[in-house]
Protein backbone atom coordinates (compact mmCIF):
# COMPACT_ATOMS: atom_id res chain seq x y z
CA UNK A 1 0.00 0.00 0.00
CA UNK A 2 1.55 3.39 -1.07
CA UNK A 3 0.64 5.78 2.33
CA UNK A 4 1.95 8.41 0.30
CA UNK A 5 -0.34 8.53 -2.61
CA UNK A 6 -3.47 7.87 -0.71
CA UNK A 7 -2.35 11.05 1.22
CA UNK A 8 -1.93 12.79 -1.63
CA UNK A 9 -5.24 11.66 -2.75
CA UNK A 10 -7.25 12.92 0.47
CA UNK A 11 -4.97 16.50 0.11
CA UNK A 12 -6.14 16.56 -3.48
CA UNK A 13 -9.29 16.73 -3.14
CA UNK A 14 -9.55 18.98 -0.07
CA UNK A 15 -7.70 21.27 -2.91
CA UNK A 16 -10.49 20.76 -5.50
CA UNK A 17 -12.67 21.83 -2.69
CA UNK A 18 -11.06 24.58 -2.07
CA UNK A 19 -10.81 25.65 -5.57
CA UNK A 20 -14.50 25.37 -6.21
CA UNK A 21 -16.56 28.69 -5.65
CA UNK A 22 -20.17 26.85 -5.48
CA UNK A 23 -18.53 24.42 -3.09
CA UNK A 24 -16.95 27.15 -0.93
CA UNK A 25 -20.13 28.91 -1.29
CA UNK A 26 -22.27 26.30 -0.31
CA UNK A 27 -20.28 25.72 2.68
CA UNK A 28 -20.74 28.91 3.85
CA UNK A 29 -24.59 28.70 3.17
CA UNK A 30 -24.67 25.66 5.26
CA UNK A 31 -23.05 27.05 8.17
CA UNK A 32 -25.19 30.08 8.00
CA UNK A 33 -28.14 27.97 8.31
CA UNK A 34 -26.69 25.58 11.67
CA UNK A 35 -26.17 29.50 12.97
CA UNK A 36 -29.39 30.81 12.46
CA UNK A 37 -31.38 27.53 13.36
CA UNK A 38 -28.99 27.69 16.76
CA UNK A 39 -30.00 31.54 17.26
CA UNK A 40 -33.43 30.46 16.61
CA UNK A 41 -33.75 27.88 18.97
CA UNK A 42 -33.95 24.89 16.99
CA UNK A 43 -32.32 21.71 16.50
CA UNK A 44 -29.90 19.44 14.06
CA UNK A 45 -30.65 16.28 13.52
CA UNK A 46 -28.12 13.84 11.73
CA UNK A 47 -28.71 10.77 9.76
CA UNK A 48 -26.17 8.43 7.84
CA UNK A 49 -25.04 5.10 7.47
CA UNK A 50 -21.48 3.57 8.39
CA UNK A 51 -18.70 5.78 8.01
CA UNK A 52 -21.49 8.22 7.38
CA UNK A 53 -23.81 7.47 10.75
CA UNK A 54 -20.22 7.66 12.53
CA UNK A 55 -19.11 11.35 11.26
CA UNK A 56 -22.97 12.12 12.23
CA UNK A 57 -22.37 11.11 15.71
CA UNK A 58 -18.96 12.79 15.73
CA UNK A 59 -20.71 16.63 14.65
CA UNK A 60 -22.96 15.91 16.92
CA UNK A 61 -21.15 14.91 19.80
CA UNK A 62 -19.08 18.43 18.91
CA UNK A 63 -22.01 20.49 19.01
CA UNK A 64 -23.53 18.76 21.74
CA UNK A 65 -20.04 18.76 23.93
CA UNK A 66 -17.95 21.31 23.00
CA UNK A 67 -15.41 21.95 20.26
CA UNK A 68 -12.92 24.62 21.31
CA UNK A 69 -15.07 26.33 23.71
CA UNK A 70 -16.52 25.67 27.13
CA UNK A 71 -19.60 26.82 26.03
CA UNK A 72 -23.56 25.82 26.55
CA UNK A 73 -24.25 22.91 25.20
CA UNK A 74 -25.92 22.43 21.52
CA UNK A 75 -29.31 20.88 20.84
CA UNK A 76 -27.79 17.57 18.42
CA UNK A 77 -28.56 14.39 17.55
CA UNK A 78 -26.98 11.85 15.67
CA UNK A 79 -30.29 9.52 14.78
CA UNK A 80 -29.07 6.74 14.91
CA UNK A 81 -27.69 5.99 18.52
CA UNK A 82 -30.59 4.40 20.35
CA UNK A 83 -30.38 0.89 19.42
CA UNK A 84 -33.15 -0.01 20.91
CA UNK A 85 -35.19 1.77 18.33
CA UNK A 86 -33.29 2.00 15.84
CA UNK A 87 -33.52 -2.22 15.98
CA UNK A 88 -36.95 -1.94 16.87
CA UNK A 89 -38.29 0.29 14.09
CA UNK A 90 -35.92 -1.92 11.10
CA UNK A 91 -37.73 -5.04 12.76
CA UNK A 92 -41.66 -3.65 12.24
CA UNK A 93 -41.34 -0.94 9.12
CA UNK A 94 -37.92 -1.85 7.71
CA UNK A 95 -34.64 -0.19 7.86
CA UNK A 96 -35.52 2.41 5.11
CA UNK A 97 -37.87 3.80 7.91
CA UNK A 98 -35.37 4.27 10.61
CA UNK A 99 -34.85 7.93 9.97
CA UNK A 100 -37.61 9.22 8.61
CA UNK A 101 -39.72 7.98 12.02
CA UNK A 102 -37.70 10.09 14.45
CA UNK A 103 -37.38 12.84 11.66
CA UNK A 104 -41.71 12.80 12.33
CA UNK A 105 -41.06 12.40 16.19
CA UNK A 106 -38.54 14.79 16.93
CA UNK A 107 -38.44 17.21 14.15
CA UNK A 108 -40.09 20.29 13.68
CA UNK A 109 -40.09 23.35 11.69
CA UNK A 110 -37.24 25.46 11.56
CA UNK A 111 -35.05 22.63 12.77
CA UNK A 112 -32.02 21.00 10.24
CA UNK A 113 -31.60 17.63 9.11
CA UNK A 114 -27.76 17.05 8.22
CA UNK A 115 -28.32 13.82 6.19
CA UNK A 116 -24.79 11.85 5.13
CA UNK A 117 -24.67 10.02 1.95
CA UNK A 118 -21.29 9.41 -0.02
CA UNK A 119 -23.69 7.72 -2.64
CA UNK A 120 -26.55 10.24 -2.96
CA UNK A 121 -29.01 7.41 -2.73
CA UNK A 122 -29.51 5.33 0.45
CA UNK A 123 -32.96 5.16 1.14
CA UNK A 124 -33.40 5.25 4.59
CA UNK A 125 -31.29 8.60 4.56
CA UNK A 126 -34.06 10.07 1.61
CA UNK A 127 -37.14 8.98 3.54
CA UNK A 128 -35.84 11.11 6.35
CA UNK A 129 -35.07 13.99 3.81
CA UNK A 130 -38.91 13.63 2.44
CA UNK A 131 -40.00 13.69 6.21
CA UNK A 132 -38.00 16.66 7.15
CA UNK A 133 -39.41 18.54 3.89
CA UNK A 134 -42.96 17.85 4.81
CA UNK A 135 -41.93 19.52 8.66
CA UNK A 136 -40.31 22.47 7.09
CA UNK A 137 -36.94 21.60 8.37
CA UNK A 138 -34.13 23.06 5.82
CA UNK A 139 -31.89 19.63 4.54
CA UNK A 140 -28.21 19.95 4.35
CA UNK A 141 -26.91 16.83 1.93
CA UNK A 142 -23.71 15.71 2.56
CA UNK A 143 -22.49 13.61 -0.06
CA UNK A 144 -20.34 12.35 -3.15
CA UNK A 145 -19.41 13.95 -6.72
CA UNK A 146 -22.34 12.65 -8.31
CA UNK A 147 -24.63 13.82 -5.29
CA UNK A 148 -27.23 10.95 -6.45
CA UNK A 149 -31.12 11.82 -5.15
CA UNK A 150 -29.86 13.19 -2.36
CA UNK A 151 -28.15 16.05 -4.25
CA UNK A 152 -31.90 17.04 -5.94
CA UNK A 153 -33.56 16.91 -2.57
CA UNK A 154 -31.52 18.69 -0.40
CA UNK A 155 -32.05 22.98 0.35
CA UNK A 156 -28.19 23.33 0.53
CA UNK A 157 -25.80 20.48 -0.97
CA UNK A 158 -22.00 19.81 -0.66
CA UNK A 159 -21.07 17.64 -2.89
CA UNK A 160 -17.44 16.35 -2.33
CA UNK A 161 -15.42 16.23 -5.51
CA UNK A 162 -14.36 12.45 -5.11
CA UNK A 163 -16.26 9.43 -5.94
CA UNK A 164 -13.64 7.25 -3.39
CA UNK A 165 -15.76 6.30 -0.37
CA UNK A 166 -12.47 7.15 2.54
CA UNK A 167 -11.67 10.63 0.60
CA UNK A 168 -15.37 11.50 0.69
CA UNK A 169 -15.56 10.89 4.24
CA UNK A 170 -12.87 12.32 4.87
CA UNK A 171 -14.22 15.77 3.68
CA UNK A 172 -16.82 15.38 5.22
CA UNK A 173 -15.35 15.44 8.83
CA UNK A 174 -13.30 17.97 7.86
CA UNK A 175 -17.04 20.06 6.50
CA UNK A 176 -18.44 18.61 10.03
CA UNK A 177 -15.08 20.40 12.33
CA UNK A 178 -15.48 23.81 10.14
CA UNK A 179 -19.27 24.27 10.76
CA UNK A 180 -18.63 23.76 14.49
CA UNK A 181 -15.87 26.01 14.46
CA UNK A 182 -17.96 28.56 12.58
CA UNK A 183 -21.38 28.06 14.97
CA UNK A 184 -18.87 28.06 18.32
CA UNK A 185 -17.41 31.74 16.85
CA UNK A 186 -20.59 33.16 15.89
CA UNK A 187 -22.39 31.93 18.93
CA UNK A 188 -19.97 32.60 21.21
CA UNK A 189 -17.47 35.01 19.96
CA UNK A 190 -13.73 34.92 19.98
Amino acid sequence: MDFSALISENIAVKQSMLQDQPFMEALQQSATVLVEAYRAHRKVLLCGNGGSAADAQHIAAELTGRFYKDRPPLDAEALHVNSSYLTAVANDYGFEAVYARLVEARGQEGDVLVAISTSGNSPNVLQAVQVAKQKKMTVIALTGEKGGTLAREAACVLAVPSSDTPRIQEAHILIGHLWCGFIEQALFGA
